[in-house]
C-alpha cells in the first residue's frame, strides 16, 4: 500500500467534490492534511467555513489529522496564510494539490472581462500563488510534489468556457515549467485533466455519469502522483471512470523551404498538417527548423 505517513499535504478547494475526495484518501493513508476551501458558490461569490470544517471533522473522526483553512488562494496574502497554516499545524509542506476553481460559463460574445478575469484568478493565479508560497519550503527540504488540475476543456476546448478553457490550458504550461525548474531540488509537478461528477460538472454531464465518474476514481491518480515513489514529472494525464491516460503536446514533421511564401505554404498544406513522425520537445522543434 502506498502510504503518506509523515507527509503534509495542502489541498485547495477541498470542501467538495474532487478536493474532498483527495483529502479523504490522503488522510486515510497517513497524510496530515490542510483542507482549504473558501466555502463560496460555484461562481466564486460568498464564503463559508462549513465545507472545510466538515471535511476536517470527517478525517479526524476516522483517526486522521487535518486542519481547516478558508483563505482565498487567489490573493498573495491568502496563499501565504494557507501555507503558514500548514507550517503552524504540522511543521512543513510536502504536497500541494491545486484543485480550487470556479465557473462563470457564458458564450464568448456575452462573456465579460470580470467573468474572464475571475476564473483565471482562482484557477491559474491561485495555483501559482500557493505553489510559489510552498516552493521555498520544498526547495529547502529537497522534496516536493505538486499536482495542478487542468481539464479536457483546456486541452480540447469547450463551448461557453473560453475563460475556463484558457485557465486550464495555462495550468499545463505552469506545470511543465515547475517540473523543469524544480527537478534539481527534488520537486515534481504534474497535471490532471479529470472527468468527474461534482457540483461543478453535474449540469454539464449526462445523469448516467454520476455512478461511474465518481471523484474517488480521480483521487487514486492524484495519490500516486504525489507519492515519493512516482518519478514522473511535467506530465498531463486524463483520468475518469477508471481510465488513466497520458496526454502530450506533439508537433508534426512539418514542411520546410528556403523560399517560404503564402503560396508555397498553400501548395504544401498537406505536409504542414501531417502528424507523423512527431516531435515532443521545444528543443526537437528548434532542431527541425535549423
Amino acid at each position: 500500500m502506498l502510504r503518506f505517513d509523515d507527509r503534509v499535504a495542502i489541498i485547495t478547494g477541498a470542501g467538495h467534490g474532487l478536493g474532498r475526495a483527495h483529502a479523504l484518501l490522503l488522510a486515510e493513508r497517513g497524510a496530515q492534511v490542510v483542507v482549504n476551501d473558501l466555502g463560496g458558490a460555484l461562481d466564486g461569490t460568498g464564503a463559508s467555513t462549513g465545507p472545510a470544517a466538515e471535511v476536517v471533522e470527517l478525517i479526524t473522526k476516522n483517526g486522521g489529522r487535518a486542519v481547516a483553512n478558508t483563505d482565498n488562494v487567489a490573493t498573495p496574502e491568502g496563499a501565504q496564510a494557507l501555507v503558514q497554516t500548514a507550517v503552524d499545524a504540522f511543521g512543513k509542506v510536502d504536497i500541494v494539490v491545486n484543485n480550487a476553481g470556479i465557473l462563470r460559463d457564458k458564450s464568448f460574445g456575452k462573456m465579460t472581462v470580470e467573468d474572464f478575469d475571475s476564473v483565471l484568478a482562482v484557477h491559474v493565479r491561485g495555483s501559482y500563488l500557493v505553489s510559489q508560497a510552498a516552493y521555498p519550503l520544498m526547495k529547502e527540504a529537497g522534496h516536493g510534489r505538486i499536482v495542478n488540475t487542468s481539464s479536457p476543456a483546456g486541452l480540447f476546448g469547450n463551448f461557453g468556457q473560453a475563460n475556463y478553457s484558457t485557465a486550464k490550458m495555462g495550468l499545463v504550461g505552469l506545470t511543465k515549467t515547475l517540473a523543469i525548474e524544480g527537478a534539481r531540488n527534488g520537486i515534481k509537478a504534474n497535471a490532471i485533466a479529470p472527468i468527474a461528477w461534482t457540483r461543478m460538472t453535474e449540469a454539464l454531464l449526462p445523469a448516467e455519469f454520476e455512478e461511474k465518474f465518481t471523484p474517488e476514481r480521480v483521487s487514486a491518480l492524484v495519490a500516486y502522483l504525489v507519492h515519493d515513489s512516482c518519478e514522473s514529472s511535467g506530465e498531463v494525464f486524463t483520468v475518469g471512470g477508471g481510465r488513466v491516460a497520458r496526454v502530450f503536446v506533439a508537433e508534426g514533421p512539418g514542411w520546410k523551404t528556403d523560399d517560404l511564401t503564402p503560396e508555397s505554404i498553400a501548395g504544401n498544406w498537406g505536409s504542414v498538417m501531417a502528424e507523423q513522425p512527431y516531435v515532443l520537445t521545444a528543443g526537437d522543434s528548434m532542431k527541425a527548423m535549423l
